[in-house]
């Protein structure tokens, strides 16, 4: 049976696209743009890599194919199926929401505004989940699998990690970075995906923090050098990704993780419902579906540090 429609009282999905765009393209990593983004994936994106040998050889009259190949493997991106089912009662809402716009009467109305304000708090917390599962995700209730746990079933640690502070930061950035193959190193959207507690430990650093810096650190200007803009580790743009778990980082370029999602697709939904014309409760329901998962193309360029 459909949902049913309750006319002046209820939001029932005309902008949900928008809603879950806003939810999901919210969250830090997506919103910063440092992940290669698939809209609209209907079910499954098949991703080609190509691996070739013996490519370049010797010049001669002929054309000899027989010692050069290529090989094709496939990652399949699958976007999870998710959901939100949260009740409110409007009763709790007194105290806390304009209680004017409610009106005199014994008989509460949803306020005209109040589906775009749970709808906006709701989508905060779904960014914020969707942050996560990027990063360190399994999948289960309400996740899916993250680069971490798809990174580590598929070869594990390239670099072992430890608990980083601003004493041991920059040894262990470097020992990242000399990992990172020949091919990679250099390479215009390559990027250094570190936890949130790694990237205050190289601020601290850089503050003069740490003897191998000492003084009053970089432009002597102490621990009011850094304003919040881009940090650099030896050239790398070094990116927080507040999905990932203390001590552990990631250096791959943007070109090789890949985030997708359907956001047109027809499972998406949004719905605010009020239910009192239903069961004469005075319960707001909210309703969200959408889909979303990550994917790599190539293992061996990238350095997992966990």
């Amino acid at each position: 049976m459909a949902n049913p429609t309750i006319t002046g009282s209820s939001y029932a999905g005309e902008f949900a696209g928008k809603y879950l765009a806003a939810a999901l393209l919210s969250a830090d990593t997506l919103d910063s743009g440092t992940i290669s983004i698939l809209p609209n994936v209907k079910y499954k994106a098949a991703m080609k890599v190509g691996a070739f040998s013996n490519l370049v050889r010797s010049a001669d009259c002929d054309f000899d194919s027989s010692t050069s190949t290529m090989t094709l493997t496939e990652k399949v991106l699958t976007p999870t199926e998710l959901q939100v089912n949260l009740q409110i009662c409007k009763k709790q809402l007194h105290a806390d929401w304009e209680a004017a716009q409610m009106g005199f009467s014994a008989f509460d109305e949803l306020p005209p505004l109040f589906s775009d304000f749970v709808i906006a708090q709701v989508a905060a917390e779904v960014a914020n989940a969707t942050e996560t599962s990027i990063w360190q995700g399994s999948a289960g209730e309400g996740s899916f699998d993250g680069f971490d746990t798809l990174l580590t079933a598929d070869g594990g640690a390239d670099v072992t990690a430890t608990t980083v502070d601003s004493s041991n930061v920059i040894a262990q950035l470097g020992a990242i970075v000399d990992a990172i193959p020949t091919t990679v190193y250099g390479k215009e959207d390559l990027n250094l995906y570190v936890s949130s507690n790694i990237a205050r430990a190289y601020v601290r650093a850089l503050g003069g923090f740490v003897a191998t810096i000492g003084g009053a650190g970089t432009d002597n200007k102490g621990s009011q050098w850094y304003n919040g803009g881009q940090l650099t580790f030896e050239g790398i743009n070094l990116v927080v990704a507040k999905g990932l778990a203390d001590n552990t980082a990631v250096a791959a370029q943007k070109s090789n993780l890949f985030f997708g999602t359907g956001l047109l697709d027809d499972r998406n939904q949004v719905q605010v419902i009020d239910m009192a014309d239903l069961d004469g409760s005075q319960n707001v329901r909210v309703v969200m579906r959408y889909t979303a998962g990550v994917q790599y193309g190539v293992r061996g360029d990238i350095v997992l540090y966990s």
